[in-house]
């Protein structure tokens, strides 16, 4: 038995075909849907990268396991903790991954007897390393009962797709760099530039127009999809795709300038925590199945390890780590079945990077609770009616306060049930060390002589250029 876990840094659901999306973004991935199982509804618990993929592959969402932001110097995984990579290596499989999260966390590397970092001299890491590096890998242990781990980033900021990529996207004839487009201004203006211009705006030029960058985004994906056909056809030349569990995710999504964030994943509106998620294994797994219910991250470890526990006798009690409360996640293969609708009735949602904030998603509605809003003007709270409002535009929150009200208490409560006591790791991140993004613009900012309050007080974000251009001369 073979397992390929799929990490798409950055993807967001709808921006695939078999998602809903119009335009030709991915061809391939909508065919691996079309010969598996595709949940329409899959969550990320929480975001963004570094404690998305703590909570896949420990099966346990940040409330349980301490891990709630992404960068924080306070946080760290006990080995007490389950770990899906040295689950398999226990049960005989040689684990593998093409990643570079050690450079993130010490834990990302757990488990791997071969574990491949995939960062270069640059910041950015090109699919084409990723497929480089795991190829021969496969063809190395094509005759081993094996889990490789990959992660893609291809869909994260810097989007720099090659040019053919862009032309699909961005017709021909159009001028990302007009000087009558004001479309980037709100971009250009916003609390969270320094940080995006060094690491994202200085590598694209002067585009004045913002739909450039969104076609910039679609083009990542289209790239990508065609680096995991190659991937596909690696599998099947050698051999290996009819007994290989094949599972894409997103960690997160993107917004692209949506509810003021331009080509970012913090907020917990749909844009970014609503993921994909498809898996295929041949005979095992019905094709185009579609699973309409709620799922999330988390569910992915307790899927996998009953997967290899039917199919191979290594001693893994699944029971016991679902049902004792171990594990926060929950089997999909009653879901895939058709047994059930999904792996649960709401979902709860966390964010502590960039602000800090929790959502409950139900059937219908979503309520947002803000605890520190970062560079961003927001309320407190945010309501959306989302059977009416699917874009997250109009806030109920004044008009339906009895319903905010309860939906927070519903948060409250199960905030509570989960930390037992404990302290709450978002309330020790934001009152003993900040949130880790606002730290990388302050400091970014301390360079060139303005702090934090002058920043966030001046609406035309002019003297950072200035001084920045002062200071490199």
């Amino acid at each position: 038995m073979k397992i390929i876990m799929i990490s798409l840094d950055t993807l967001r659901a709808d921006r695939l075909g078999c998602y809903g999306y119009g335009k030709p973004t991915s061809p391939h991935i909508d065919r691996i849907a079309s010969e598996g199982v595709l949940m329409e509804r899959a969550y990320a618990s929480d975001i963004p990268t570094e404690v998305a993929h703590s909570a896949i592959f420990s099966g346990n969402i940040g409330l349980t396991t301490g891990l709630v932001s992404h960068g924080s110097e306070l946080t760290h995984l006990p080995k007490s903790f389950d770990w899906l990579p040295t689950k398999l290596k226990a049960a005989g499989f040689v684990t593998g991954a093409v990643d570079n999260l050690y450079n993130l966390k010490e834990w990302f590397a757990r488990g791997y007897r071969h574990y491949i970092n995939s960062s270069g001299k640059k910041r950015w890491i090109d699919g084409r390393t990723v497929n480089d590096l795991a190829i021969p890998w496969i063809r190395g242990h094509k005759d081993e009962d094996f889990f490789l781990f990959l992660h893609y980033w291809d869909a994260h900021t810097p989007y720099l797709p090659p040019e053919p990529y862009t032309d699909l996207f961005y017709g021909e004839g159009r001028d990302p760099f007009g000087p009558s487009n004001p479309s980037m201004n709100r971009a250009y203006s916003h609390p969270a530039y320094p940080f995006f211009k060094h690491h994202h705006y200085n590598l694209l030029g002067p585009v004045t127009d913002a739909e450039y960058v969104n076609a910039l985004y679609d083009a990542e994906i289209r790239y990508l999809d065609d680096l995991l056909r190659e991937l596909d056809e690696v599998l099947e030349h050698e051999g290996i795709r009819e007994e290989t569990l094949l599972i894409l995710f997103g960690d997160h999504g993107e917004s692209l300038t949506e509810h003021d964030i331009f080509w970012d994943h913090c907020g917990l509106y749909e844009q970014t925590v609503h993921v994909p998620v498809i898996m295929r294994w041949p005979g095992r797994i019905p094709e185009a199945r579609r699973v309409p219910g709620f799922v999330q991250h988390a569910d992915l470890m307790p899927t996998v390890l009953e997967a290899i526990a039917e199919e191979t006798p290594i001693g893994i009690d699944l029971t016991s780590l679902t049902l004792s409360g171990k594990l926060d996640g929950r089997s999909l293969w009653p879901a895939i079945r058709g047994d059930s609708a999904g792996t649960m009735d709401e979902v709860y949602l966390s964010e502590c990077a960039w602000q800090a904030a929790r959502a409950i998603r139900t059937e219908q509605y979503k309520l947002i609770r803000y605890y520190d809003a970062g560079p961003f003007r927001r309320p407190s709270a945010e309501l959306y009616d989302l059977r009416q409002d699917p874009e997250e535009t109009v806030n109920l929150a004044d008009r339906l306060p009895e319903l905010a009200a309860e939906l927070e208490e519903r948060i409250n409560t199960f905030v509570g049930q989960k930390l037992k006591g404990r302290p709450d790791p978002m309330m020790v991140q934001i009152q003993q060390a900040q949130l880790p993004f606002r730290r990388r613009i302050e400091m970014i900012l301390g360079a060139v002589g303005l702090s934090w309050e002058s920043w966030m007080a001046d609406p035309q974000r002019e003297r950072y250029d200035v001084l920045e251009g002062a200071r490199r001369k």
